[in-house]
């Protein structure tokens, strides 16, 4: 079947063929957002596909919009020039038809970054990025994983329970992340503090962390511009292509902001997977799937950003899929795609033991811009689980599985908590006491050289208390092999 275009900057009106088309109550577009589609988005998704590979939605009240839910044609959309992602294209929001101080315009705005530019801009930010990130040594990423979960643990060991989205996958991002970008520890606290307002579910407080945010980030620039160092920040600052302070502050703010809500998604569904799923539950020795496999499963079957990459027609764009079933896309409108759709559609025609080796998911996109940073939220996710296990081999989900919640919103598929019980830690968790001096990449081509800063000796806001000696819980024997089936994550430097 295929639903109607409608002329430019226009959205279709109600009663219309495609507000009919698929079900929804009363004429409505089918809704990405509320408790009902926190509850069960696959419901939705399955009630989209039969009209093929796009479809009319509603992000929020009053916010129509067009969602991909096809493998082919969400490639197709990510790669094709037709295509644009500049938000000011989005002529409802430009027109006033949707308020700008509506729930999702955070997210869909325009911002002078890499995300929302085209050609040859798209190019030379994300050139600078590119650079940047290939500087990143990753067994310094390693080492700031370990020591801010380590920190992240020692704050609610004893306690023998914990909250793991809370109390440590929202925050566990964040804390690494401003490590990377070189900031001090007052620096370090208030920018991951600002993160954690940010996603905050009332608006005033993540407007106010929104802000706290921008100024942390400002201070933070003018600091690294006055004294460089082995950072991100320095090593942006200081690109051939010569970023502007505006640049720099949403080039920081694109970074962060990706890494820190999709990565605690991916880090506490990963955990809950491993908790209630026999598969990943399994002696050392007994071939069981590894942490890795978790966290590729939950890509495929639960992608952490559920509906993102907004693009917008330049013209009028017929999309169709294998069948011929299509939707003719009229410029002006968002164009989202369906990452968890497209995955979890494709995941159940691949068999579970190929699967756990196929990454060929668009959770991290595709095209132009596609993720820089997969290489860095792999190693975050990965330790950040192996070390959280290897400290609490007998940790356990503290209520029903089927109890659990999602977050509301179409953007992210994220849990609301993750309830844990544990045998209380008795000391600190011990880590190494030093981070590896940041050295240069042995490939890429990198040709300017900011002056470096000494490597620090310790990482900034990790208390000396997590530098000593931990014991494991009285529960657990010396000799006793936890359970969760991974490679050994800590003589490999993890």
């Amino acid at each position: 079947m295929t639903t109607p275009s409608f002329g430019p900057g226009t959205v279709p009106p109600p009663g219309c063929p495609a507000h009919r088309a698929h079900g929804g109550a009363g004429g409505r577009l089918p809704a990405l957002y509320g408790p009902e589609f926190a509850a069960d988005p696959d419901s939705v998704y399955a009630g989209l596909r039969p009209h093929g590979p796009a479809h009319w939605v509603e992000l929020a009240p009053g916010v129509p919009a067009i969602v991909v839910t096809d493998y082919g044609a969400a490639l197709e959309v990510l790669r094709s020039s037709q295509f644009s992602k500049d938000a000011r294209r989005w002529t409802a929001l430009v027109q006033g038809r949707i308020p700008m101080d509506n729930e999702v315009v955070p997210m869909m705005g325009f911002r002078p970054s890499l995300l929302f530019a085209d050609g040859d801009r798209h190019l030379r930010l994300r050139k600078t990025v590119d650079d940047a990130l290939a500087r990143v040594d990753s067994y310094r990423v390693r080492s700031f994983v370990q020591r801010s979960a380590a920190r992240l643990i020692d704050e609610f060991g004893a306690a023998g329970s914990a909250d793991l989205v809370s109390q440590y996958a929202t925050r566990i991002p964040a804390l690494v992340f401003t490590q990377l970008f070189g900031c001090s520890d007052e620096q370090t606290d208030r920018m991951a503090e600002a993160c954690l307002q940010m996603i905050a579910a009332e608006p005033e407080i993540a407007q106010r962390g929104s802000e706290e945010l921008a100024r942390c980030l400002a201070d933070l620039i003018a600091a690294k511009r006055r004294s460089p160092g082995a950072d991100l920040t320095s090593w942006l600052l200081h690109h051939p292509l010569g970023l502007t302070d505006e640049e720099m502050l949403h080039q920081l703010v694109v970074l962060i902001g990706a890494g820190v809500v999709p990565q605690s998604a991916w880090i506490s569904s990963a955990i809950m997977l491993l908790l209630t799923d026999d598969r990943f539950a399994g002696d050392l020795s007994g071939g069981s799937l590894t942490v890795a496999d978790a966290l590729n499963e939950v890509l495929w079957e639960r992608s952490p950003m559920a509906n993102f990459c907004f693009h917008y027609a330049i013209g009028e764009y017929d999309l169709r899929d294998d069948s011929g079933a299509g939707l003719v896309i009229p410029p002006g409108v968002p164009v989202l795609i369906s990452h968890e759709a497209v995955n979890s559609q494709v995941a159940r025609e691949i068999d579970t033991d190929r699967r756990t080796a196929n990454h060929a998911h668009l959770a991290f996109g595709a095209g132009p811009h596609v993720c820089p940073a997969q290489s860095i939220s792999e190693i975050i996710s990965d330790v950040a689980i192996e070390t959280l296990l290897d400290v609490l081999p007998d940790v356990e989900l503290a209520v029903p599985a089927e109890d659990l919640t999602w977050r509301h919103g179409p953007f992210h598929r994220s849990l609301t908590a993750l309830p844990v019980t544990f045998p209380a830690l008795s000391a600190p968790v011990s880590v190494p006491t030093t981070v590896p001096p940041a050295s240069e990449p042995t490939s890429g081509g990198q040709s300017w050289n900011p002056p470096p800063s000494p490597a620090p000796t310790s990482t900034s806001s990790i208390p000396p208390a997590a530098t000593s000696t931990a014991r494991r819980p009285d529960s657990a024997p010396e000799d006793r092999r936890r359970r969760w089936s991974s490679p050994a994550a800590w003589l490999r430097g993890r």
